[in-house]
C-alpha cells in the first residue's frame, strides 16, 4: 500500500502541515510506503527524499492569498503522480489541495482530515462551498482531530456517519536540566506562565495581559511569538505598568523552546475564538508534566483536550480574572499542583502520543 499525505506547506509553521509531516514521518518508519505533496513556502519546485524512500514533494507557489498557497505546480504534480498512491489523505482546510485533488483524475481512496472548518475568509468559503462539498461526498472517511470538532461542525452534520476520531499526537517535549535552569535563573523566585503561538487576535493574548494584573507579585507571564499584534500587546503592557509581570519574549527557537516548556511552573492557551481548534502546544505542555489553564471555546476541540479538572482547569474565553484565578488555583500549593501535573502527564500518555496517533491511522488504512 502506497499513501500520500496532501496539503499545506513547507517548512512547517502550524499545527496542519505538522500533522501531516509526522503522519508522513511516523509511517515511513513503521515501513508504510508514503509521500508528502505540499506547497512551498519559497524557491522552485522540488522533491526531498527522507528516511531512506519517503518523498517530501514540495510544488512550487505563485504568491499567498487568504491564508491559501496558490501553487497551480501542484496541480501538475498531482495529476502526474496520483496513479502511484493507494490513498490520498488530504488535509484540510487548504483549497489548493482540494482543487489539485478534483483536477487530477484520481480514482482510489481519498481520506479527509478535518482539522478546523474555514473561519476567517467567510467569501472564499461561499466560492470554495461546491469543492468542499465534493471533498465531502469523495471522502471515504472524514477524520476529526478531537470527538467535540466532528460533533459540532455544522459543515459535518451530513457526513456524521462516516466520521473517525484520531486525536493530534506529538513526540514528548524533552527539556534539558541545564537549559531549564538558565531559564529558571532569569527568573528568580517566579512563578513562570508560559504561552506560546502567533500574536494575533484569536489567541487572546490581550486578555492574559490583563490577567497578570490580578496575579501576585511572584507570578510571571512569558508570552512567545510573533504576529502582528506586537506593537499593540507590547503598547498594553507599558500602559498596564505590567513591564515586570509580563515578557514578550518574540520568536522562540525550535533549539530553545523545550526549556521555556521545561521551566514554567502553567501553561496557558487564553484563545478566544474557534479558528483555535485542538491547541497542539497544550499537549506540548503536558508531555513535560505542565498543569494546563485553557479556554472553553464553543464547537472547538480545545477544553476536550485540556480535561478539566484532571489536566488543567478551563475558563470561559475573554476573561482575564477567570484566567488568574484558574493560573493561582492549579499552583496554590504542592498538593495541588502535584495532581494537576501528573494528571496533565498521564492524560498525554493516555491521549496523545504521536504513536497513539500512527497506530489510529494505520487501523484506518486497513493495515493490521
Amino acid at each position: 500500500m502506497k499513501i500520500l499525505q496532501l496539503g499545506k506547506f513547507y517548512p512547517i509553521r502550524g499545527g496542519v502541515e505538522k500533522v501531516a509531516y509526522d503522519l508522513m514521518t511516523g509511517l515511513s518508519e513503521r515501513g508504510v510506503d508514503c509521500d508528502m505533496m505540499c506547497a512551498a513556502c519559497e524557491g522552485p519546485s522540488r522533491t526531498e527524499t527522507l528516511n531512506g524512500h519517503a518523498r517530501l514533494i514540495c510544488c512550487h507557489t505563485w504568491f499567498k492569498a487568504a491564508a491559501t498557497m496558490i501553487s497551480p505546480a501542484m496541480i501538475g504534480a498531482l495529476r502526474k503522480r496520483c496513479g502511484e498512491y493507494d490513498i490520498i489523505h488530504v488535509h484540510h482546510p487548504d483549497p489548493m489541495a482540494c482543487l489539485a485533488l478534483f483536477l487530477s483524475g484520481y480514482k482510489g481512496r481519498v481520506i479527509l482530515h478535518w482539522h478546523a472548518d474555514i473561519q476567517k475568509q467567510r467569501w472564499l468559503l461561499r466560492l470554495y462551498r461546491p469543492l468542499q462539498e465534493w471533498l465531502l461526498r469523495r471522502a471515504e472517511v472524514v477524520v476529526g482531530t478531537t470527538p467535540v470538532y466532528l460533533a459540532e461542525s455544522p459543515h459535518l452534520t451530513h457526513v456524521q456517519r462516516k466520521t473517525a476520531c484520531i486525536p493530534i499526537g506529538v513526540e514528548p517535549v524533552r527539556p534539558l536540566p541545564e537549559e531549564v535552569e538558565a531559564v529558571r535563573r532569569r527568573f528568580p523566585g517566579k512563578k513562570i506562565v508560559f504561552s506560546l503561538g502567533r500574536l494575533v487576535a484569536y489567541k487572546g493574548y490581550c486578555f492574559l495581559i490583563d490577567a497578570a494584573r490580578y496575579l501576585g507579585d511572584e507570578y510571571v507571564v512569558l508570552i512567545g511569538g510573533t504576529g502582528a499584534l506586537r506593537e499593540s500587546l507590547e503598547r498594553q503592557v507599558r500602559e498596564s505598568g505590567l513591564e515586570d509581570k509580563v515578557r514578550l519574549l518574540g520568536r522562540i527557537s525550535d533549539e530553545e523552546l523545550p526549556a521555556y516548556y521545561g521551566a514554567c511552573d502553567v501553561f496557558c492557551l487564553s484563545s478566544v475564538q474557534k479558528t483555535e481548534a485542538f491547541g497542539i502546544v497544550q499537549i506540548e505542555a503536558m508531555s513535560c508534566g505542565k498543569p494546563v489553564v485553557a479556554t472553553k471555546i464553543p464547537q472547538s476541540g480545545v477544553a476536550w483536550v485540556n480535561m478539566d479538572g484532571v489536566s488543567g482547569i478551563n475558563v470561559e474565553p475573554g476573561d482575564a480574572r477567570q484566567l488568574a484565578a484558574a493560573i493561582s488555583e492549579v499552583s496554590r500549593d504542592k498538593e495541588v499542583y502535584r495532581r494537576y501535573s501528573e494528571g496533565a502527564t498521564t492524560r498525554y500518555r493516555e491521549w496523545f502520543t504521536k504513536e497513539r496517533m500512527i497506530e489510529k491511522c494505520l487501523k484506518l488504512y486497513g493495515y493490521e
